[in-house]
């Protein structure tokens, strides 16, 4: 049975793991899933530059043998300059939407197979951060922050879009930003998580077609 290690980059995507992904993957055979903060500590003012990522990940690698490593973080705030960028994120912006996430993701596992052979590195990047999930179920999203009078708001803003995962990134219409905008009380790690627990995996994997592709991915390794 496999056992995974997920490097997230804040409180909200540790509950996430533990709470929402975790009991899935117990439930289909996996042996253990835990999360741990990329960088190894909590910290404020975004997520560390890449070399310090990918010095932990590989060091996971290295000290077993048969964990399987993966990430959530999001594309919106990945560092691109700075000598903190991570491989990919800056040309990604060149992209289409839909191929961003999957171009970065494809980056970082390329630049750590350059330190370690190895394929139990699946990383993940959020299209564009946590928080676009959410609007898979505006009505349980509405209903998890306390105010489900904002559920029809909330669905304007992803009827915009193909999928929640395609609201876009820019300073002022992140999703995060959109969310603040109705509700400026937001606070992420306790709201975000309890709407996550509320709006459920399935419909995040129905409505998410970037994160299904994760999931599934991560199930496979059970066969």
């Amino acid at each position: 049975m496999p056992r995974l290690l997920v490097h997230v980059e804040g409180q909200t995507e540790e509950t996430f793991v533990n709470e929402v992904l975790g009991r899935h993957l117990y439930a289909v055979g996996f042996h253990s899933v835990g999360a741990r903060y990329i960088g190894g500590a909590r910290r404020r003012g975004g997520i560390c530059g890449w070399a310090e990522a990918r010095q932990g990940i590989v060091n996971h690698l290295r000290q077993d043998g048969q964990i399987f490593v993966t990430t959530m973080v999001d594309y919106y705030g990945l560092p691109q300059s700075d000598g903190r960028e991570w491989p990919g994120r800056a040309a990604a912006a060149l992209l289409r939407s839909d191929d961003r996430a999957s171009f970065v993701e494809s980056h970082l596992s390329q630049d750590v197979r350059e330190i370690l052979d190895t394929n139990r590195f699946i990383p993940f990047v959020v299209m564009h951060e946590f928080e676009a999930l959410l609007f898979s179920d505006c009505a349980a999203f509405g209903r998890a922050i306390g105010q489900p009078e904002l559920a029809l708001e909330l669905a304007a803003i992803r009827d915009g879009f193909d999928t929640p995962e395609g609201i876009n990134d820019s300073p002022e219409s992140a999703p995060s930003k959109r969310i603040l905008a109705l509700k400026p009380s937001y606070e992420k790690p306790l709201l975000g998580a309890l709407a996550a627990l509320e709006i459920g995996l399935e419909k995040i994997r129905a409505e998410c077609p970037h994160f299904d592709g994760w999931v599934r991915r991560l199930e496979s390794l059970v066969t």
